[in-house]
């Protein structure tokens, strides 16, 4: 009855551990924790919704407008706009390729590449 006890509980274990994201998902995950913190108080982040700024565009259209790679220079040098309510940003190279794929992982369209 013991073994039969620990049997169950290993099997119970084994199935409610979830696998290890891999490289890719943890980078998009790292993307979107950034979008998150630097970008959704004006742009709406995910696959639903509107910005709460209305000018901002939501982040799933941007390729509609733009091939995403090209924004990877705009995200390294420093992100300005032609108004003053948009913050500069300046990303280092790994926070980069997060946002970037984390920015591909939503679009409502296939990019423009």
């Amino acid at each position: 009855m013991k073994h039969a006890i620990a049997l169950v509980a290993i099997v119970l274990a084994s199935a409610c551990a979830s696998p290890a994201p891999s490289a890719a998902q943890q980078r998009v995950e790292r993307g979107q924790a950034m979008a998150e913190q630097n970008c959704s108080s004006c742009h709406a982040i995910g696959r639903v919704g509107d910005s709460p700024l209305p000018q901002a565009p939501p982040f799933r259209t941007l390729s509609q407008n733009y091939p995403l790679t090209d924004l990877e220079e705009a995200f390294a040098e420093g992100v300005t706009v032609g108004h003053a309510a948009m913050p500069q940003f300046a990303f280092a190279p790994d926070d980069v390729n997060a946002l970037v794929a984390y920015l591909q992982s939503i679009q409502d369209t296939p990019t423009r590449e």
